[in-house]
């Protein structure tokens, strides 16, 4: 389990704990301020509480779906998002694992699961052990995660996005950046024309959708994949099924096309494609 982070995490359900327990002038309350990886116990005063022998006003103003950090430049607790060409922030689950948004799209499926959880049983499709993985998109690292505890010898993630890497940096639930993980920020798309033919044993690719990042299933780039990976090598793509109610598309059925034409057999499982290299 990734460590508790050293600054404290409220969701709405710990506000409110919070608040509530001031009003009924309680001295202490047991919760938890880092997304349910651990519960700490807090004390409770007339105008702040503390913990770890430090002092926090108590946040007035929160709204549901966000999380707050303490961000010590402003002596207060802020919603953990950025925002430069787009706004990407950190969202709680019911699961306590975090997903994310980029501009209002959730990246990680988390309404029936713990996006955590969700990312063990998709590692465990391309079998980590002692194998060199390529995770294209490594968002808040639960990939990369699963892959190390499965006994991975290399992880090699690419995030692009410094916003992505920034909410990465304060969640519990993300993997720190230590072998045999190696974090590059860099496009994928253009790293992995660096990398040796034949050099990947597996690939986890887990792209936000087609309108935000076309590249990524492009048949030019599922070549790329191909030509890196070893053969018999597995990838596991996940797809989702965006536009399928509004439009009638099947972008799984186009990506399980595209990665036929790369060298890839490929099969339908959950929501993505496991393929095997040819």
């Amino acid at each position: 389990m990734p460590p508790a982070p050293r600054s404290p995490l409220l969701t709405s359900k710990e506000i409110e704990q919070m608040l509530i327990s001031r009003d009924a002038h309680t001295v202490a309350l047991e919760c938890s301020l880092d997304l349910q990886v651990s519960t700490s116990t807090i004390e409770i005063g007339p105008i702040d509480w503390a913990w770890n022998g430090r002092r926090f006003p108590y946040p007035e103003r929160f709204k549901d779906r966000t999380v707050y950090y303490w961000a010590d430049a402003d002596g207060a607790f802020q919603p953990a998002a950025r925002f430069s060409s787009s706004l990407i922030k950190l969202v709680p689950t019911e699961w306590g694992a975090p997903t994310f948004e980029i501009d209002g799209i959730k990246m990680l499926p988390s309404a029936k699961i713990s996006p955590f959880e969700d990312a063990q049983a998709k590692v465990a499709l391309i079998q980590p052990r002692d194998k060199i993985i390529l995770d294209t998109c490594g968002g808040l690292g639960y990939f990369g995660a699963w892959c190390v505890q499965g006994g991975a010898k290399h992880v090699r993630s690419y995030e692009v996005n410094s916003g992505v890497l920034w909410l990465r940096s304060i969640n519990p639930w993300s993997p720190t950046a230590a072998p045999p993980l190696t974090l590059i920020q860099e496009d994928v798309t253009r790293a992995v024309v660096t990398l040796a033919a034949g050099s990947i044993d597996a690939v986890l690719h887990d792209p936000p959708r087609f309108g935000i990042a076309g590249e990524l299933y492009a048949l030019s780039f599922y070549e790329q994949l191909a030509r890196v990976l070893k053969r018999r090598g597995r990838l596991f793509h996940y797809t989702g099924t965006p536009n399928k109610l509004t439009s009638g598309r099947d972008v799984p059925s186009e990506v399980a096309k595209r990665l036929g034409a790369a060298g890839f057999a490929t099969e339908k499982i959950g929501d993505g494609i496991l393929a095997v290299k040819r």
